[in-house]
């Protein structure tokens, strides 16, 4: 028996009790309890929702963005309305509209959420802490090409930066260009040099 397990040290972490409730964890709680009391949903629908929340990741974005590359009018309908051409493909990204901003050899877009962490949970999953950071939320405005530096990518002195700053009614994600050397590739493929970071924009997909 060890006084301390040396397989399992680390400092002492508080319990999940140990912390007290934010005001929008309690008016959460306060919520659903109603929803529930008032038969407006059961607790298994509930359940089911969170779960389906949590389970969601950048592939469903990049599902997005490699069928636009393969089909200019599905593109143009991405541009236009994210929520109907994402339907196309029985793709249901929730209520909150999402704007596609799409890269060029002359613009490209970086989102933040200069307020809090806005964010595209529906095509994206779960934010990264980096995008939630004081620091990214204040410096992707006051100066986004040194942020971008700092991720790895170079923009030419041509080409324009465009920041766009989700809030709750409105999120944003990148559609970002085709990379070179993809003519051959299906969409499985494509799809999978997108990163969460490219539909940011904080990054590039590489071939």
């Amino acid at each position: 028996m060890y006084a301390v397990d040396p397989l399992h040290y680390h400092p002492p972490q508080p319990d999940l009790e140990d912390s007290r409730l934010t005001h929008h964890q309690i008016m959460q709680m306060a919520v659903a309890e109603l929803l529930i009391e008032k038969g407006i949903i059961t607790a298994a629908e509930l359940r089911a929702q969170i779960d389906f929340m949590d389970s969601i990741t950048p592939a469903r974005g990049a599902t997005l963005v490699a069928r636009a590359w393969t089909d200019p009018g599905f593109k143009a309908r991405l541009v236009a309305d994210s929520k109907a051409a994402a339907a196309e493909i029985g793709m249901d990204i929730g209520p909150i509209p999402i704007l596609v901003m799409e890269n060029t050899p002359k613009v490209h877009n970086l989102i933040v959420c200069t307020l809090c962490s806005c964010y595209p949970k529906m095509l994206l999953g779960t934010p990264p802490d980096w995008y939630k950071s004081r620091s990214y939320r204040r410096r992707a405005i006051s100066e986004p090409r040194k942020v971008l530096s700092e991720f790895g990518t170079a923009l030419g002195d041509d080409v324009e930066l465009r920041v766009h700053d989700s809030t709750a009614d409105m999120r944003y994600m990148v559609l970002p260009m085709r990379p070179e050397g993809t003519d051959g590739m299906d969409e499985a493929a494509l799809a999978a040099l997108v990163t969460r970071d490219c539909m940011v924009g904080v990054a590039l997909p590489r071939a």
